[in-house]
């Protein structure tokens, strides 16, 4: 089996785990002081309840809310959830269809603004989120699918670069970066140096959750001796007038950019996604690594695009069920890792303008983006990845210039690259 870069466990795990407790630290300190092409049959699985009756009626039920909500109907919609309201199985405990569907339920609710609920994290809610994530990390091998091929990919587009800036449009809690710098030593006989510059938006990042992810990846660059900056954005202030001027702009001409950019990091607003790849390409990146949950399809309708975003979810809830860890820290996850992506991906489609948008590939070629093939590596190092999982039933494929994992055939996530 190939040596697997970024495969510390322990770096990984200590930089989560650091976070974790100085976070813990901060928070005591403070308190001392079917329907038109959308097959329903696929989203009732087989290990669910087999009659099926109740499930493709809570299915109906969801299109018609989605419906309601977005032809403005909202007197219907809220009717509808009233009654959604009283299902019994409908909770954040229990099978992973109905799981989700709650989940998808309560965004549906969010969208009619009876329910305007403060997003912001409080410092005890991300003492919650990072230990999730660090659960999340352990059980299931998608998170590290998607760091060690994002991170092999860029590694070698930028083989021969010892001045380094990457953009990343989704940096989490930034434990991706900390295995980059890991492999950079080894890549080079220089030591070379690291930007990141981060969009974050504050409804999704808590100051302190940013605080301590400066403060511990400029540590652990410090520690392995790597020149390190980093710079976070305010997402929700950029614009097409003022993003010209970001510091990013004034790059030196030496220094290379690679760019994260998953397709949900439009989900907010997918009518931007033409905007945002234009200011990507202004940048003249080596390369732009991207994500596809599958689920933020800005070329369906609504309630078609709810249903199939729910459909991505039910394969990922069961796939988390199969890991079989404790009903408190699935629950965690979902509320905090998950729950936000889906009220992204449901309330997104509603602040843009009232028509459907081609497929983000089809956007991603008409910028001038053009996909680039993983290495031969890259799908190697995909494949070990997954032989190390805890859990069976994933597997990965190369799909064209894509490399896709799956859980049990259905399709949980895709990786690509491209150039312009």
């Amino acid at each position: 089996m190939p040596k697997l870069p970024f495969s510390d466990p322990g770096h990984h795990e200590l930089f989560l785990r650091k976070q974790q407790q100085q976070q813990q630290q901060q928070h005591h300190l403070q308190q001392q002081q079917h329907h038109q092409g959308i097959q329903q049959n696929t989203l009732v699985g087989k290990k669910e309840d087999p009659g099926g009756g109740q499930q493709h009626e809570l299915l109906d039920q969801l299109y018609k809310a989605a419906e309601m909500v977005g032809t403005g109907n909202f007197t219907h919609a809220q009717g509808i959830l009233a009654r959604l309201n009283q299902h019994q199985q409908l909770s954040p405990i229990g099978k992973p269809l109905y799981r989700a569907a709650f989940y998808f339920k309560e965004a549906l609710q969010l969208s009619l603004g009876h329910n305007n609920v403060n997003n912001n994290l409080t410092p005890f809610d991300v003492i919650f989120k990072m230990g999730a994530y660090k659960v999340f990390s352990e059980v299931s091998p998608l998170i590290q699918f998607i760091n060690f091929t994002c991170n092999q990919a860029i590694l070698e587009s930028l083989e021969d670069a010892d001045r380094i800036h990457i953009v990343d449009f989704d940096i989490g809690f930034g434990a991706q970066w900390a295995s980059f710098m890991q492999e950079l030593p080894r890549n080079r006989g220089i030591t070379p140096s690291l930007k990141i510059t981060a969009f974050a938006s504050p409804s999704t990042h808590h100051p302190i959750e940013l605080g301590l992810m400066q403060e511990n990846l400029t540590q652990f660059a410090n520690e392995i001796g790597i020149s390190f900056e980093l710079d976070v954005i305010n997402f929700d202030s950029l614009d097409q007038q003022s993003c010209f001027s970001l510091p990013i702009f004034r790059a030196s001409e030496n220094e290379a950019i690679a760019v994260n950019f998953p397709v949900w990091a439009a989900s907010g607003q997918p009518s931007a996604l033409p905007s945002l790849l234009r200011l990507i390409k202004q940048l003249n990146p080596k390369i732009v690594v991207s994500l596809d949950r599958g689920s933020d399809r800005s070329d369906l309708s609504f309630p078609q695009h709810v249903l199939h975003a729910l459909q991505s979810y039910i394969n990922l809830f069961e796939s988390l069920d199969a890991a079989n860890v404790t009903s408190d820290a699935l629950n965690k996850i979902e509320r905090f890792l998950l729950q936000p992506k889906i009220e992204s991906t449901v309330l997104g489609r509603l602040r843009g303008p009232d028509k459907m948008m081609p497929n983000w590939k089809t956007v991603f070629a008409s910028s001038g983006f053009s996909p680039v093939p993983f290495s031969n590596f890259t799908e190697t190092q995909a494949e070990c990845v997954l032989k190390r999982a805890q859990v069976r039933g994933f597997h990965v494929e190369k799909r064209h210039a894509f490399l896709v994992l799956y859980w049990q055939g259905r399709e949980l996530i895709s990786a690509s690259a491209w150039r312009c």
